[in-house]
């Protein structure tokens, strides 16, 4: 059954897994399509997470364990090399 919403005007989580190749390679990989790409997903978390009347810190916390998590996996390579060993 084909949906009545064409492929390229849907949003990614709205797309179902066999239309995923269609969809990405119907993107804009220019540098404006990135960046507005970027954009969108900023304002989206912003707005759901950040701007809100009755906030936590929840969304601050995701962006920091995020930024850990990202740091953690680029200096993996030097860290699985250092080994807590004792001297004795």
């Amino acid at each position: 059954m084909a949906s009545p919403i064409p492929v390229k005007e849907k949003k990614l989580m709205e797309v179902k897994l066999g239309e995923l190749p269609g969809s990405l390679l119907m993107q804009a990989f220019t540098s404006k399509g990135i960046t507005g790409a970027f954009q969108r997903g900023y304002y989206g978390y912003y707005n759901k997470y950040i701007n809100v009347k009755k906030g936590g810190v929840a969304g601050i916390s995701m962006v920091l364990a995020a930024y850990v998590l990202f740091n953690y996996c680029c200096s993996y390579k030097e860290l699985k090399h250092q080994q807590l060993r004792k001297y004795h």
